[in-house]
């Protein structure tokens, strides 16, 4: 199987499997937040403050549509790069938990 393969199927074991409540994972959101400043804020701003760019406020991201995060992640959406051959799977993982917190872990 092809490192392509694996990644998407590393993906589609993480949309499937059962999330357990962002309460018990704050060190993953602490993570995600590391993550994030390196390869997000640039364009979605520091602690998800979007400066008035074009790019999307994360705060607003519907937390029930993590397929969609991950998808646009992966491939890029509109001016938005494509981070699936940069970032790993776990690393996405972590971001969304931060994006659940909206920008609020210390």
């Amino acid at each position: 199987m092809s490192p392509a393969w694996l990644k998407v199927l590393a993906f589609g074991v993480l949309l499937i499997a059962p999330r357990p409540s962002l309460a018990a994972e704050p060190e993953l959101a602490v993570q995600g937040k590391a993550q994030y400043r390196q390869f997000c804020s640039n364009c979605h701003g520091v602690n998800m403050v979007n400066a008035g760019t074009s790019s999307f406020d994360l705060r607003k991201f519907p937390p029930d549509d993590k397929t969609r995060f991950v998808n646009s992640v992966m491939h890029g959406k509109n001016a938005m790069p494509a981070w699936g051959d940069i970032l790993k799977p776990e690393e996405i993982e972590a971001i969304w938990a931060y994006v659940l917190t909206g920008g609020q872990t210390k």
